[in-house]
């Protein structure tokens, strides 16, 4: 291992594997290789090729507590040997799509324009569903600059193995390898990539992995945050990640590790109940904890306005112009007229004539943080570039992006997110390069 690598050892240990052993095993598992972009993309420029590296994992729906809960002896000792937060912050609304894209750019969901996981557009006179892999390769849905799009416009190659975005051409610029999302594909197969880049040449080799875990989210949904089913996720993840963590140090790259979430989970409650009928006349986008309703007809938003006021002491009601600063929402055409969301965490039930109910879901998320501290995340950070041994104050994950883009050496353009924040757990002598390495 060279100096500049990670010295974290983690509890379980492995081996790497060479790339083209990889390949041929992906195969003949008929898993996909890669996914490449349009347009072929140049190698790693001279300038950036002698960078340190950033492998930023997110594990949807880790909630801020569930290491030291269930015992993440891989997660914990990550954060103890660098950097833990006692939580991160998540942007409202407390959702994958939107807060998954908020750290890759750094944006509020009201500018960078993922404001739901599914959401009406006025402009477009079309929905945005976070289901449907048409949307979420289309472009012209994403908005900000996310990191792989500054990396990749910066001369720096880049991986993703499934984020929020990377399906996307954004400014004309995907990652230089990525995946179409597919939740048949399993976490061993993710990291055997993640190392298969890492063992790539210098100037094919990505300088920023984006890695996306979804189990412990749904296993969240499905039994509650306080159910063994989400006690044995997450013990079943902090393994893998104790795994990858020790095949990344045997790189002797300098690799580092970024570890968040996108958003806690809490117990769901009760229910709130809606019919198509309360909605007459407006178009309006329901989810499982806000409902956004548009219409062009102010003395119709203001009818309805009336109607959800007193529906339930538990759902807030407001116009968008309304909209609490706190929030950061409401800077955005396709958030609604009048937004109606959860207060706690009860679960809004929209009742559709002819359809089937949705069965019953114990864990959500997507409430306000500030009144549901279940929904805050994590952050663990270790590496070369980064301070040893610290817990940091919660923060905002907008705060992630200008962290990351200085690790990297990047050029940020404008953004919400706040440099100032993450400065002091970097190494002072940290500006992005590295010895050099074959």
């Amino acid at each position: 291992m060279s100096q500049a690598a990670s010295s974290f050892r983690p509890a379980s240990k492995g081996a790497g594997i060479t790339l083209c052993l990889l390949s041929l095993l992906l195969l003949l598992a008929g898993a996909p290789i890669g996914v490449f972009g349009d347009t072929p993309h140049p190698e790693n420029s001279p300038a950036q090729a002698d960078k340190q590296y950033v492998l930023l994992i997110s594990i949807d729906g880790y909630r801020y507590d569930y290491s030291e809960k269930y015992g993440a002896a891989n997660l914990t000792a990550l954060g103890n040997a660098g950097v833990r937060a006692k939580a991160l912050l998540p942007e409202f609304p407390t959702l994958t799509f939107p807060n998954h894209y908020s750290i890759a750019t750094g944006l509020y969901p009201e500018h960078h324009g993922i404001v739901e996981n599914s959401f009406w557009d006025p402009a477009f006179q079309a929905t945005f569903k976070f289901t449907n892999p048409a949307d979420a390769g289309d472009g012209r849905w994403w908005g900000g600059t996310p990191l792989w799009v500054l990396a990749e416009q910066q001369g720096m190659r880049t991986a993703a193995y499934f984020w929020v975005g990377t399906e996307a051409s954004i400014q004309g610029v995907r990652p230089s390898y990525w995946y179409v999302y597919n939740s048949k594909i399993t976490m061993d197969t993710q990291m055997d990539q993640v190392i298969a880049w890492l063992n790539l040449p210098k100037a094919q080799r990505p300088h920023l992995i984006l890695l996306y875990l979804s189990k412990v989210d749904h296993e969240g949904h499905l039994h509650g945050p306080d159910a063994p089913e989400t006690r044995d996720a997450v013990k079943e993840v902090d393994a893998a990640l104790g795994h990858l963590f020790q095949r990344v140090h045997d790189t002797g790259l300098p690799v580092n590790i970024v570890v968040v979430s996108d958003h806690g989970m809490a117990q769901v409650t009760r229910e709130i109940r809606f019919t198509t009928e309360e909605f007459e006349g407006a178009k309006f986008s329901a989810g499982t904890t806000q409902i956004d309703v548009h219409s062009q007809d102010p003395a119709l938003i203001d009818k309805l306005y009336e109607h959800f006021l007193h529906k339930d002491a538990e759902l807030a009601v407001y116009r968008k112009a309304d909209l609490p600063p706190a929030l950061h929402y409401g800077d955005n055409n396709r958030i609604g007229d009048l937004v109606l969301y959860a207060k706690s965490p009860v679960r809004l039930r929209y009742d559709t004539p002819g359809r089937q109910p949705s069965g019953k879901v114990e864990g959500m998320h997507g409430y306000d943080v500030a009144r549901v501290p279940e929904m805050k995340g994590i952050f663990y950070a270790q590496g070369p570039a980064i301070r040893d041994k610290l817990v940091i104050e919660e923060f905002q994950n907008i705060d992630i992006y200008p962290f990351i883009a200085r690790i990297l050496g990047l050029q940020p353009g404008k953004i919400d997110g706040d440099a100032s924040v993450l400065a002091p757990i970097l190494k002072t002598s940290s500006k992005g390069r590295m010895r050099k390495h074959d």
